[in-house]
């Protein structure tokens, strides 16, 4: 099975795809570029909005014209309507070579989120946080990460998956749904041997977890014991997030990326920065979980 493109957006850095139940519509953003997009598949419409800064990540709030947004320095809510930024707080001022990644919200509607190193060491300076419902923002005690990808949670909020690309490794603890405390941190998947590195991650109905495989050209399901359940194809080499849509939530839509390629490789992958997207048989998202505060 093979996932076709759906819009062509040539997105330097595709992430962060999130299906609104409400606007049946699929929102991304290109890192890179500092532009977020929205693809509404009953009528095809695509809309964008640039953004103040590089978004890096986003999350669905109460309001529907409202974004909770993840710039590269800061979290604001976006109103998507009138474009108005409002600010909620910075993120690691004192640490001027990491900027926010990936990362989405608990079943309880808290935000956790990672920040990512940009200098070409990569030394795992940045950290997991939680921003709560009423706007307090703590750091998580997680280890050290230079590229936080893969955050997601079980439908039952009770496991958190995350990863450090540059490891090759999702991980997995357990999370406590009241408190939101942490433990038994272990090993999930090792991809360390692969040829595509683990990047971002959402969860279906029956708890498994589909990884997109950057520089793997595919997404793979795995089984809450982490054995492969299926992969599906994706026609260009760098796949960096899925999420589940459609009124049934059972589309799985795939962003991309032409990050880092040379002239030759974007011309043999022209498609790169697309957004893909493939109906599955007997498989069903989850709803998005919207920021709670």
């Amino acid at each position: 099975m093979q996932a076709s493109l759906i819009v062509d957006g040539k997105c330097e850095l595709g992430e962060c795809a999130i299906w609104c139940d409400r606007t049946q519509s699929v929102f991304w953003t290109d890192i890179q570029a500092a532009v977020l997009w929205n693809y509404r598949p009953a009528d095809g419409a695509v809309r964008s909005w640039a953004m103040p800064e590089r978004l890096s990540v986003f999350a669905l709030t109460a309001q529907t014209n409202r974004l909770l947004i993840g710039l590269a320095s800061r979290l604001a809510f976006f109103d998507l309507d009138t474009q108005a930024v409002t600010p909620i707080c910075r993120i690691e001022d004192e640490l001027p070579t990491t900027r926010l990644n990936d990362g989405r919200c608990d079943r309880q509607g808290r935000f956790v989120f990672g920040t990512l190193n940009e200098d070409k060491g990569r030394a795992p300076i940045g950290s997991y946080y939680r921003l709560n419902a009423d706007l307090s923002l703590e750091r998580l005690p997680l280890p050290g990460v230079a590229i936080p990808n893969s955050v997601c949670f079980s439908p039952d909020g009770a496991r958190m998956y995350y990863c450090d690309t540059m490891q090759g490794k999702i991980m997995c603890c357990d999370y406590d749904v009241a408190t939101g405390a942490i433990s038994g941190q272990r090993l999930f998947v090792d991809l360390s041997s692969e040829q595509g590195s683990p990047d971002g991650s959402a969860i279906d109905s029956r708890g498994y977890l589909w990884n997109a495989q950057w520089g793997g050209a595919r997404v793979v399901r795995y089984a809450p014991d982490g054995l492969v359940d299926r992969i599906i194809a994706v026609p260009v080499s760098q796949p960096s997030c899925p999420t589940f849509g459609g009124p049934a939530l059972d589309t799985l839509y795939v962003t991309t990326a032409h990050e880092g390629m040379d002239a030759a490789r974007r011309e043999r992958e022209p498609l790169s920065g697309g957004l893909f997207a493939v109906v599955l048989d007997g498989v069903k998202g989850i709803p998005e979980v919207r920021f709670g505060g």
